[in-house]
């Protein structure tokens, strides 16, 4: 039998000595003090570009171009929002910018999770040549297909409409989806799907039954990255419309600089009235795009 050795009366196991307590304490405070001035410098970085860009559109245009410059103003001025929200063409902007939107998040999560689908349940001829396929799509610079998307679009007779804009933001945002949705169902037990099956219903009813009811942070975090894309798309929207009744926000943005004149105010007023969609979707499924975004880079 071994025996525990038991420490003599009146002494002490020693610990670490003062001196380096205190300075282990020293060091992690200025670690934690340095932590906290990189993220205040790192926030005032990002952030005030976007307080200069809101508190500039209650300026005149005249007001932006005083020196020196002032963050605030003292005459607080909506005219450049009445401008925008009373001029047709401007809100023209809007309604193609939502309708645009919209309509490639909703085809993208459609296809997106019938593709995610197929690669998560099912084997299939070519099914791993395909994955680096879509993959590989997501390296290729968007730049270097503007003018081969410009041609096929204008020979398929799509050139300034709604149909030609949403095909091609959906090649951009579906590889994307497919990947995140692939990885999230890959998370879900097979018992799920099977047990449906068991009962008589086919594949799609345990997908849209099953499956797509619990994949709802999966699908919000999808759906915000790919409204994001279609919403602040710009390249593609330039070349690919030419009427005004065709152009979406950031093209608006644009046109408001003039051959002698920017109107900086409606600029900035145009630009906040933007960033409103996005910063709405981040304030109410915050909770669900971080949950899904996690749980579909768990498991491809």
């Amino acid at each position: 039998m071994s025996t525990i050795v038991q420490p003599r009366p009146g002494l002490q196991v020693a610990g670490p000595p003062r001196n380096v307590s205190a300075a282990l304490k020293r060091r992690r405070a200025l670690q934690r003090g340095g932590l906290i001035v990189a993220l205040v410098l790192g926030a005032m970085f990002s952030g005030l570009p976007v307080l200069w860009m809101a508190l500039s559109s209650f300026k005149s245009n005249a007001e932006i171009f005083e020196y020196p410059p002032r963050l605030i103003t003292e005459n607080f001025s909506f005219d450049a929002y009445t401008s925008i929200l009373t001029d047709p063409v401007k809100l023209r902007f809007f309604g193609n910018s939502y309708f645009v939107s919209l309509s490639v998040t909703l085809l993208t999560l459609f296809v997106a999770v019938l593709a995610a689908y197929a690669f998560s349940r099912y084997e299939f001829p070519l099914k791993r040549p395909l994955n680096v396929v879509i993959v590989s799509v997501q390296a290729v610079p968007p730049i270097t297909l503007l003018i081969p998307y410009f041609g096929l679009v204008v020979g398929l007779g799509l050139y300034n409409t709604y149909a030609g804009l949403i095909l091609t933001y959906m090649v951009f945002t579906l590889p994307y989806a497919i990947i995140m949705m692939t990885g999230y169902f890959n998370t879900l037990p097979r018992e799920l799907d099977e047990a449906v099956k068991v009962d008589g219903a086919g594949p799609l009813t345990a997908l849209f039954r099953i499956l797509v009811p619990i994949s709802v942070p999966g699908l919000v975090s999808v759906g915000i990255y790919t409204f994001m894309i279609a919403w602040n798309e710009y390249l593609f929207a330039l070349t690919l419309t030419r009427t005004e009744d065709m152009r979406t926000v950031p093209i608006g943005i644009q046109l408001l600089m003039g051959q002698h004149s920017y109107e900086w105010n409606e600029m900035m007023a145009m630009s906040v009235l933007g960033c409103i969609p996005v910063l709405l979707l981040f304030l109410f499924f915050q909770r669900y795009f971080m949950g899904g975004m996690t749980a579909g880079a768990v498991k491809l």
